[in-house]
């Protein structure tokens, strides 16, 4: 399997999603969509009369991509204005379907910036199933079951759904996942281990960090001079703020002043 296939296939597997971008390029942080999703059908459980279906998020425009500032975690989408694209079913009752897409589609682009830091553009909507005014809507899929028919009503901004796009985008080529100690081929030794320890004190110690995570590898990986590290955060911060903050840290507690990437596997 291509090197780009085996890491869209590992994600899948873990259940991550796209890794997208977070912020701008200069920014260096990631975030797992399935961690995305989970911020923003809590938004979404806010709009009365509808209900979200499949979700996806992807890059609005691949040409528009840009080089990131550091290098990315394989197979993650480089840095560009992203498009949400839901389905939803939506009772009859109530004020007219396009106020309540209206609705939705504010809140879903409001978690994700204000909650995330995610540089979404374009939220397009397809309405795929109507239920009578007074019944709960009920998703005509469930979140992790792909996306319905092409014969939906379109609520949306756009046309072209990000689960069309491929993983692998101009400007983040996917790397192969790591299977060599992290040390080098003789296995870790001990300056790697002590960088390794300082890198996670000080990123453990950013207000927001909630935990280290392992979900790709270790929590902290290196790669000659450049660190990256995999974290979720905590309730009530920004995820692109702690993420830009961790980096920071984890920069100032290297030598060399390595390039750093977070990537935020979850968000509580």
């Amino acid at each position: 399997m291509a090197p780009d296939g085996m890491t869209r296939a590992v994600r899948q597997l873990l259940g991550l999603g796209r890794l997208l971008p977070l912020g701008e390029a200069a920014d260096g942080a990631w975030l797992a969509e399935k961690a995305a999703d989970s911020v923003l059908r809590r938004a979404a459980a806010a709009v009365p009369g509808v209900k979200l279906g499949s979700l996806r998020i992807g890059l609005t425009d691949p040409d528009a991509a840009v080089e990131p500032a550091v290098p990315p975690p394989p197979g993650a989408l480089p840095p560009g204005p992203l498009r949400i694209q839901a389905d939803l079913t939506a009772d009859t009752g109530g004020e007219p379907l396009p106020h309540r897409a209206e609705r939705l589609r504010i809140a879903l682009r409001e978690a994700a910036s204000a909650r995330l830091g995610l540089a979404v553009t374009a939220v397009d909507l397809r309405v795929t199933d109507l239920v009578e005014a007074g019944q709960e809507p009920v998703p005509a899929t469930p979140p992790d079951e792909g996306h319905g028919g092409r014969d939906e009503e379109a609520v949306g901004e756009g046309s072209a759904r990000p689960d069309e796009q491929p993983d692998q985008q101009p400007g983040g080529e996917p790397g192969e996942p790591e299977t060599a100690p992290e040390g080098g081929a003789g296995g870790p030794d001990t300056g790697d281990t002590a960088r390794r320890a300082a890198a996670a004190a000080a990123a453990t110690a950013v207000p927001g960090v909630a935990r280290l995570t392992h979900v790709l590898g270790a929590p902290v990986r290196l790669r000659d001079d450049h660190v990256q590290i995999e974290l979720a955060t905590a309730p009530g911060h920004r995820a692109l703020a702690v993420a830009v903050a961790v980096r920071r840290a984890v920069a100032a507690s290297q030598e060399g002043r390595p390039t750093v990437a977070v990537l935020v596997t979850d968000v509580e």
